[in-house]
């Protein structure tokens, strides 16, 4: 894929996708961070149940610490994997009463030292609370990227990479964004809507169904004859 091609497919995506930002619902960066932990392996929509209510009773480093395990697991049951969730964040929640003074930190090597944060978590909070351009690789990442071609790799790390090197500057702080929403609700795992994608005929995946000229004219019927790209 070339540099003209991926500058078209993003900004395709930017005028489709207006206001990309984190379907987490948050109002500060420690909530976004608790959140975000909360996230993994994890619907956005059954993190915000959960952190409403949690929220509304704590919502600073102290007052989830306060809670210890045994009062945080009440909120966060209906979350996956929330017994082991709930020991990371509260151990999280005590370091960063210790090291940072109960804020959280803006550096990468800082926020992966924290008790559940990991490479992808650190890049969300990077990106979508201090403004870098980083790009988090999830599972919509790394399948639009060797679906599409837009940034092909054997995993996370060589997918962010080629991400980070291929992306136009101009897109790369709502990269991660515009992306992971596209993933989400247009290109996705198991039946990609290809006949609603906006750079259908842009990506290079091998079997996308395209409409056909008239169709995407806005001709005919939604059962229409397609094609198929092999």
């Amino acid at each position: 894929m070339n540099a003209e091609k991926r500058a078209a497919i993003f900004n395709r995506l930017r005028i489709a996708i207006p206001n990309p930002t984190t379907e987490l619902e948050y109002t500060s960066t420690f909530e976004l961070l608790i959140a975000v932990i909360l996230s993994a392996q994890a619907t956005d929509k059954s993190v915000n149940i959960a952190t409403r209510k949690l929220f509304a009773v704590a919502n600073t480093p102290r007052a989830i610490a306060a809670l210890k395990v045994e009062g945080l697991e009440p909120y966060i049951k209906t979350i996956g994997l929330y017994h082991a969730k709930a020991k990371n964040v509260i151990a999280c929640c005590q370091q960063l009463i210790t090291l940072h003074a109960g804020e959280v930190p803006n550096t990468r090597e800082a926020l992966e030292a924290l008790p559940g944060v990991g490479r992808k978590t650190a890049n969300v909070i990077l990106n979508t609370a201090f403004g870098q351009p980083t790009i988090a690789v999830d599972t919509h990442l790394f399948r639009l990227g060797n679906r599409t071609k837009l940034a092909t790799g054997k995993n996370v790390q060589q997918v962010e990479q080629k991400y980070l090197k291929t992306i136009p500057k101009a897109y790369l702080q709502d990269a991660h964004h515009l992306l992971i929403l596209h993933g989400r609700y247009t290109c996705t795992a198991r039946n990609p809507k290809c006949g609603e994608c906006c750079i259908v005929d842009l990506c290079e995946y091998r079997h996308k169904v395209i409409p056909t000229p008239h169709l995407m004219a806005g001709e005919g019927s939604p059962n229409s004859k397609q094609a198929t790209v092999a």
